[in-house]
């Protein structure tokens, strides 16, 4: 075939296009496993992370298995649903559900003799999603960390909620107000406490520029933390009933 020729050109590109095409996909599916696994161990070491405990990638299974004691399925009476893996839960998907129908994910840790109650969080920002984690301490009030992140948030403004001085401070705040009721904790403009030393007035300071994203940490917290409620409630019952 004349190498010089329209057709050969047509049929040259053709070939690499197929090629390239199929050297991707034969990537992707290879590598497929391996992001899979680099996901799961991220969300182990974020986990970890709103208990105290950082560590890296290669160890995170590990020292998950050490500090996490149980992985629960709660209805939204909250009884445990022994049938599903908290761990696999797709909070994407359980919120699009009706609540009497979602799962609600909770990883119990115990740290040095103290245990606590870790809940996912999934909400919406000013663009996209965002989600994260909240550890509470065994009073089921005191925020222990925090972890945020999201999809398409603006780096400089709501992309912020990622930064160590924003999730920092959140540590201590209170998600109940003084009647014991359920408030969350409020991304606030008008927060009269910036240095974050008052951790009873279920306030943090608002990032600058992005008041939807800090509105949207805001409902996130309060809305996902609503629903185990019900759970906390028992462990309470429980207590009091063995004491």
């Amino acid at each position: 075939m004349n190498r010089d020729s329209n057709a050969y050109t047509f049929l040259f590109s053709a070939i690499m296009v197929v090629v390239v095409a199929a050297t991707l996909a034969t990537t992707s599916t290879l590598l497929k496993d391996i992001q899979a696994e680099n996901v799961r161990k991220e969300k182990m070491q974020n986990i970890l992370a709103t208990i105290g405990v950082e560590v890296d990638r290669e160890e995170a299974e590990q020292v998950y298995n050490k500090y996490i004691l149980e992985e629960l399925s709660l209805k939204s009476d909250g009884s445990i649903d022994k049938n599903i893996d908290a761990f696999k839960l797709n909070l994407s998907v359980e919120i699009k559900k009706p609540r009497e129908k979602q799962r609600f994910p909770i990883y119990l840790a115990e740290v040095d003799s103290s245990t606590y109650y870790i809940v996912p969080l999934r909400g919406s920002g000013l663009w996209d999603a965002i989600w994260g984690y909240v550890a509470l301490e065994g009073d089921k009030n005191t925020i222990k960390g925090a972890v945020f992140d999201h999809k398409g948030e603006t780096a400089g403004l709501g992309a912020e909620i990622t930064q160590n001085w924003f999730q920092n401070s959140f540590k201590g705040e209170k998600v109940l107000d003084k009647q014991g009721k359920l408030v969350g904790v409020n991304v606030s403009k008008t927060n009269n406490d910036p240095k974050g030393r008052d951790k009873n007035d279920n306030e943090v300071d608002a990032i600058s520029g992005a008041t939807i994203t800090g509105d949207g940490v805001t409902e996130m917290i309060k809305e996902r933390l609503q629903n185990y409620l019900p759970y906390f409630n028992s462990q309470e019952q429980k207590i009091a009933y063995t004491d």
